[in-house]
């Protein structure tokens, strides 16, 4: 991975990210070690409140096990117990979620275990690939590579639209839905093919990855600002989101192999202008959703947690970017993190808006702390 090229690193940093890192192994990761376990399901619940109890469960996704098991993946050798929990989380994967009559997994169980939503949508199948990468690569087990080999086959196969690009959701046996490509799910894809492609060499999946890039630049570049939009070009109701942006230039600007492509370079050059737009510079708050046909005001001022991290984990890329990258963490931290955990949303006003703790959102702080650790390096 570059590095931005910076002055001597500033101890006031380091010590900030000591002081965050440490926030993150010794309170967020409890929480889903202790309250946030359903040792009778050895599935994580979705989501804890502010006292620390489970909401009552509605359902668990295979999206949040896939990223429960990412983050227990990179805590192993660091966390005690870590590689036995992302070892039940990935028998868990199998176990519930599994379609094993039409193949690949379903969206959602009910409390008790039997399967909700049943449709297959490529977000989640995105995260099952990306999370038995890491697993693969932290645990060596080799059901971990099938089940990666089962996912990249799947995707392939049935979520392929043959231009590049893919669908974001299918029937359960694979009948189309008509919903047609959509940002986040490719983005999380490109994610775990790269993620893939990091534990072994694999041409087809390189392949693949190149196509969608190029495929993404093509269909949902904004010509002339540069941004990524939501929606494919020209679909109604469109709109985009600084904090996608900034999590797509990192997955971009990180890889060897994407560095210097079209979508890289639109990134690059719509970087400064997402951020005139899409961050609030007294605060450093990102908004969660700006309109193009409004110049790039904002459509939704919510800040949410995830888009700081992905703004900061940007940042660690981005030339002469120290004092920023140390203004941002502090933002984070001051703004975000608390001793109980964290805050999950802040409205426009700033004011805390959302108390509960989704599962989804540790895995968000695990992958901007690995870029702010890849940076002070």
């Amino acid at each position: 991975m570059p590095h931005a090229s910076r002055s001597t690193s500033l101890p006031e940093l380091t010590a900030l990210f000591g002081d965050v890192q440490q926030h993150f192994v010794n309170v967020i990761v409890p929480l889903w070690q202790g309250p946030g376990w359903n040792a009778d399901m050895a599935l994580p619940y979705e989501a804890l409140d502010a006292a620390h109890q489970p909401l009552p469960p509605q359902r668990y996704r295979a999206m949040a096990c896939a990223r429960q098991l990412y983050l227990f993946s990179s805590l192993i050798g660091v966390v005690d117990n870590a590689e036995v929990r992302a070892a039940a989380l990935f028998r868990s994967l199998q176990r519930y979620f599994h379609d094993a009559e039409h193949g690949g997994w379903f969206y959602s169980i009910d409390a008790l275990g039997k399967p909700l939503d049943q449709r297959k949508d490529l977000y989640t199948h995105a995260f099952i690939l990306f999370a038995c990468a890491h697993y693969w690569a932290k645990s060596g087990d080799p059901l971990a590579e099938s089940t990666l080999n089962a996912a990249l086959e799947i995707i392939g196969r049935r979520f392929a639209t043959g231009d590049g690009l893919y669908e974001a959701c299918l029937e359960r046996d694979w009948i189309t839905l008509q919903t047609g490509p959509l940002q986040n799910p490719l983005m999380h894809l490109a994610e775990a093919f790269l993620a893939t492609l990091a534990v072994r060499e694999d041409a087809h999946t390189q392949k693949a990855l190149l196509e969608l890039c190029t495929a993404m630049h093509r269909q949902f570049v904004d010509p002339q600002y540069g941004v990524l939009m939501e929606k494919p070009l020209g679909a109604v109701d469109n709109w985009y989101e600084p904090g996608h942006q900034f999590e797509w230039y990192f997955l971009l600007e990180s890889s060897a192999l994407l560095r210097g492509s079209k979508l890289h370079a639109a990134l690059d050059r719509a970087f400064a202008f997402t951020e005139q737009y899409g961050v609030v510079q007294s605060s450093g708050a990102v908004r969660a959703m700006l309109d193009l046909e409004t110049n790039g005001r904002p459509r939704d001022s919510t800040q949410r947690i995830w888009a700081q991290a992905e703004y900061l984990r940007a940042l660690t890329l981005r030339q002469g970017s120290e004092a920023v990258v140390l203004r941002q963490l502090q933002a984070l931290q001051q703004r975000f993190l608390h001793a109980g955990g964290w805050h999950e949303c802040r409205d426009e006003l700033g004011e805390v808006s959302r108390k509960d703790m989704p599962s989804t959102t540790p895995y968000h702080l695990a992958t901007c702390y690995s870029g702010l650790a890849e940076y002070l390096r």
